[in-house]
């Protein structure tokens, strides 16, 4: 190549950055493959009613969840893992990037989403749609458990079986990766939140106690184990007490939060033992071999690694940074990746 081409391309990458979004249901992250890490704020928009204005979003939107005065209206935007208010999603979008980044107009950015497997041609066009109204001109499109598993540093290329469970907060999805493609797959559209939601309902069919999703959510993360949780241990929960409607706390078993979770638990092993039986002979080997690695916000349950290893017999991996992977693979896949090969993913 001449002195004077290599110019231009540098030149060129100079005035050129590259973005990678993960678009979760509870938690949007924004990756730059020079920068790393550039926002991870929750997926939650303060709109002020008077003038449709954006008065706060992220994690001071998400304060503000029950606790807004009545022009304030918190929303979430996203659910199941794709768009459910489209304009607000925009916003939501705009008030992140301008967050990240200080946007020039002598700088152009191509930016790659991160989407569900199962999401629809229309909630894909959606997502490009958004990224053009915030004013992004190439956009790309990748599938979450191709992303997460090139983030985690699984050998996605190779002709070798690679199985992920990303459990999300929307979305949990089951897949089996190779040769840069995914072989077997299946998206469930419930995750974490369903999670939260079947704890408050066991704690108010138990207890009278009716409790919010935030305090489930605490409940989860800091007592929550998917299996064999400790004995002899309990959890103080606050709540309304639907009896005699007065504000209460009890203590319940760490074995509550357990059994509250299983329903839902159990459905996610039952689909990850379909997608195994269902994978051909010859990458099933590999699996055996190598095992499962689970990322995503849900991997940090307790003992979550341990239920699916009885359940599928198999090793069971916990993977580093969970929550970043899906944008970090987003990430190299828009800088690494051959321009032909970007293409099958372009918007």
């Amino acid at each position: 190549m001449s002195s004077k081409k290599q110019f231009r391309r540098k030149q060129f990458q100079f005035f050129r950055r590259n973005l990678a979004i993960d678009l979760g249901t509870n938690h949007t992250i924004i990756w730059s493959p020079g920068k790393g890490n550039l926002l991870s704020e929750p997926s939650v928009l303060a709109i002020d009613t008077r003038d449709n204005s954006v008065y706060s979003s992220g994690r001071e939107a998400y304060n503000m969840l029950g606790r807004a005065p009545s022009n304030i209206e918190v929303i979430k935007p996203l659910q199941d893992g794709v768009i459910a208010s489209f304009n607000y999603t925009v916003k939501m979008l705009e008030a992140f990037l301008d967050k990240a980044i200080s946007r020039s107009p002598v700088i152009k950015y191509r930016l790659i989403f991160t989407v569900p497997y199962s999401s629809t041609q229309v909630e894909r066009q959606a997502v490009i749609t958004a990224g053009k109204r915030i004013g992004i001109k190439n956009i790309y499109l990748i599938e979450e458990p191709l992303a997460a598993a090139m983030g985690t540093g699984l050998p996605v290329n190779e002709a070798r079986g690679n199985f992920l469970i990303n459990l999300g907060g929307g979305v949990t999805e089951i897949a089996v990766i190779s040769l840069g493609g995914i072989v077997k797959a299946k998206s469930l559209r419930h995750g974490g939140n369903s999670l939260n939601t079947s704890i408050q309902r066991y704690i108010y069919k138990k207890y009278l106690l009716e409790i919010g999703e935030s305090t489930a959510a605490a409940a989860k993360e800091t007592a929550g184990y998917a299996v064999n949780p400790p004995e002899k241990q309990d959890l103080e929960i606050k709540g309304l007490n639907r009896k005699t409607m007065r504000p209460d706390r009890i203590t319940v078993p760490l074995s509550d939060i357990t059994e509250a979770m299983y329903p839902v638990l159990s459905n996610y092993c039952t689909m990850a033992k379909k997608i195994f039986e269902q994978t051909p002979p010859q990458l099933t080997t590999d699996i055996i071999k190598e095992g499962i690695f689970i990322t995503g916000g849900g991997s940090l349950l307790h003992n979550i690694d341990v239920l699916f290893s009885q359940n599928l017999e198999l090793p069971v991996i916990k993977v580093e940074e969970p929550f970043t992977n899906a944008a970090r693979g987003a990430g190299m896949a828009l800088q690494y990746m051959r321009f032909h090969l970007l293409d099958l993913y372009r918007a």
